[in-house]
């Protein structure tokens, strides 16, 4: 027999039962007898029988699977959260489908569509920012769809963060008390509201209650790898900045080599702060200070959110900003106090 021809039909053929008693035992329905099981398992077994879950989605009108739109799935920052949606999906008995967009809105919608065309029930999406188009084929889609470590400015999507303003104003403020007056910020995709906006505003807030001036000149954006933290470090040695808040562990991992390899003590004549707390911050040596961007929880939080908003259950807030802390370890000096 054909495997991808077997069907419930030839199992309980097989196993001389009817298709209502198979579905029970592929479902775990107690209400069959143990030998019944035990048959119908090992004709299942014999056949190699693997039911269809986009059939069984059609007679239900749930797939009970979810889509996941992940920018690059090689960085860690993306991987923590995928690990938190993936437990939580898990214990709600969801199949998560990742799909990688490779930071580029036009895939980001052809990823989406994709998506739908498999009927998923909901969709959680890690893209750095929203298009216009994308935001279209959210509105137009009646497939619920909640927003992890990214933010809606208009809060249209539901969405889990931390506050970036105050996370960003808080380390900026200790690098300027320790006596840092020329500091860098070092982002990806400026067009991410993240960094564009929330960010950028923390930063400025903490030069303007300082009484440091702006200088839009010492604000670099990057593409997010450890390639261009590395070329950057010349740059900034040459311009004369002796600290660097980075949006990105990755970019902040490449600039610490650069700055090593160009015979800069780290933290002493150069202090860096990183965003993400991601697992590379503590293979770095000196180990990288970082807000800690609590990234499994994220994940968790916006897959729970997903279930509630999926199962039509009652959502007290839909923009849900968690907790954060700060970790100072070896790339800021001791004078920066432990939080």
């Amino acid at each position: 027999m054909d495997k991808q021809t077997i069907t419930i039909y030839d199992v309980a053929r097989e196993a001389n039962v009817s298709m209502a008693t198979v579905s029970r035992v592929v479902n775990g329905n107690p209400n069959v007898k143990p030998s019944t099981r035990k048959k119908v398992l090992e004709v299942i077994e014999k056949l190699d029988y693997r039911p269809n879950a986009v059939a069984r989605g059609l007679a239900s009108k749930k797939t009970t699977t979810v889509g996941v739109i992940i920018p690059d799935v090689t960085n860690l920052f993306f991987a923590s959260l995928a690990r938190g949606i993936d437990d939580i999906a898990t214990m709600y008995k969801y199949n998560i489908i990742l799909a990688n967009s490779d930071e580029n809105e036009q895939k980001e919608t052809q990823v989406l569509n994709t998506l739908l065309a498999k009927q998923v029930d909901g969709i959680i999406y890690m893209g750095n920012t929203i298009s216009e188009e994308l935001r279209a084929e959210f509105s137009r889609s009646r497939t619920p769809v909640v927003l992890a470590g990214t933010v809606d400015p208009e809060q249209q999507v539901g969405s889990v963060n931390i506050d970036y303003i105050a996370a960003t104003e808080n380390v900026l403020s200790k690098m300027i008390k320790n006596g840092e007056s020329k500091i860098a910020f070092v982002s990806g995709p400026l067009s991410n509201p993240i960094n564009g906006q929330y960010r950028l505003k923390g930063y400025k807030n903490a030069l303007l209650s300082a009484g440091i001036a702006f200088d839009e000149t010492l604000v670099y954006e990057r593409k997010t790898n450890v390639e261009n933290g590395e070329k950057l470090a010349q740059q900034l040695i040459e311009t004369g900045v002796t600290a660097a808040f980075v949006s990105d562990d990755e970019l902040a991992i490449g600039l610490l080599n650069g700055l090593i390899l160009s015979g800069v003590n780290v933290p002493e004549e150069f202090e860096i702060i990183t965003t993400n707390n991601s697992k590379i911050v503590e293979m770095a040596r000196p180990k990288l200070s970082s807000i800690m961007l609590p990234l499994y929880d994220i994940g968790a939080v916006s897959m729970r959110l997903l279930t509630k908003i999926m199962n039509k259950e009652e959502v007290d807030e839909k923009t849900i900003t968690l907790p954060y802390k700060i970790a100072y370890r070896g790339t800021t000096t001791d004078s920066l106090e432990q939080e």
